[in-house]
């Protein structure tokens, strides 16, 4: 048996009836290498008359990574970026100090029904990188690894494996791979991280001798090859990487290895220092509980 823990996940509103599957963070298990925060939206229409825009929020300590497997959305940034994300592309914004985004609706989508569907992960930055200047940096979908493998196809969207190697630059080892099987097919999964997790997007999963239903996420055992079978096809996401270099305090959309750093964060937002998104005056404030100085999380 190649599992350690399975997480089942919750259903989190993300308002305006917006609601995703969140994984990590859980009780069981706050991270998989420098993976923090993992949430899954769709696949749901987004009928013309619904607003599921979200505004612009803050960032610190962490780099968002974005990947569509249908439909599209606006990215907007206080250092100027502005980029449509599509599905295949990796989508990489390193807050650092801090920065301000908004994702919305593009305008060649409004007043039309289409499918979202995607993954929103964050990492952890090093404590090396936690204030770096922000940045923003988009991969097409032509410039990602695709690679075969039998039964299985596998796109290296972050880091190296099965002998190809991302462009996506990433702070510390970081592993993140989209494997489609189809029915009856099989791939074997090496130790490629110290930590890795495997989550279905859609289908169930057979891992060794224990089934994996789609939404649900395996953490894998350190070191251990991994036989992963799909009795139906199906899709899914391998996380992992090497394990975080300090403990991190998480609060909101906030990451930092030091309690006042996130303090001083949330007054900077309250007094709107954190810059804005050109052209879009809307923000989310902040949450009416505040941070309090817990022991940072591992």
């Amino acid at each position: 048996m190649s599992i350690d823990i399975t997480l089942a996940g919750h259903e989190k509103d993300l308002g305006g009836g917006f609601v995703v599957r969140r994984l990590l963070p859980s009780m069981q298990r706050r991270n998989v290498g420098p993976f923090i925060f993992f949430d899954h939206f769709g696949p749901v229409v987004a009928p013309p008359n619904e607003n599921h825009d979200v505004r612009p929020h803050p960032h610190i300590g962490l780099a968002t990574v974005t990947y569509l497997f249908e439909g599209a959305m606006m990215h907007r940034d206080s250092i100027g970026s502005e980029q449509l994300i599509e599905p295949g592309a990796i989508n990489w914004m390193t807050s650092g100090r801090g920065i301000v985004h908004s994702e919305r609706r593009p305008d060649h989508l409004r007043g039309t029904s289409y499918r979202m569907h995607g993954l929103q992960l964050w990492t952890a930055l090093p404590l090396a990188h936690e204030e770096d200047e922000p940045s923003f940096a988009h991969t097409p979908a032509d410039a990602i690894p695709d690679v075969d493998l039998g039964q299985a196809r596998v796109r290296v969207l972050i880091g190296s494996a099965f002998g190809a190697t991302s462009p996506v630059k990433a702070f510390s080892q970081t592993l993140y791979l989209d494997v489609m099987l189809p029915a009856g097919g099989a791939i074997e999964l090496p130790p490629l991280a110290p930590e890795m997790a495997v989550y279905p997007v859609q289908g169930d999963l057979v891992i060794e001798a224990a089934t994996l239903p789609a939404g649900t996420m395996a953490v894998l055992r350190a070191g251990e090859a991994t036989r992963i079978h799909a009795q139906g096809a199906a899709r899914f996401a391998v996380v992992g990487g090497e394990p975080l270099d300090a403990p991190r305090h998480m609060w909101w959309n906030f990451v930092s290895s030091r309690k006042d750093r996130i303090i001083q964060a949330s007054e900077d937002w309250q007094a709107m220092r954190m810059g804005r998104v050109p052209g879009d005056d809307e923000f989310i404030p902040l949450p009416p509980t505040r941070f309090t100085a817990a022991e940072p999380r591992s």
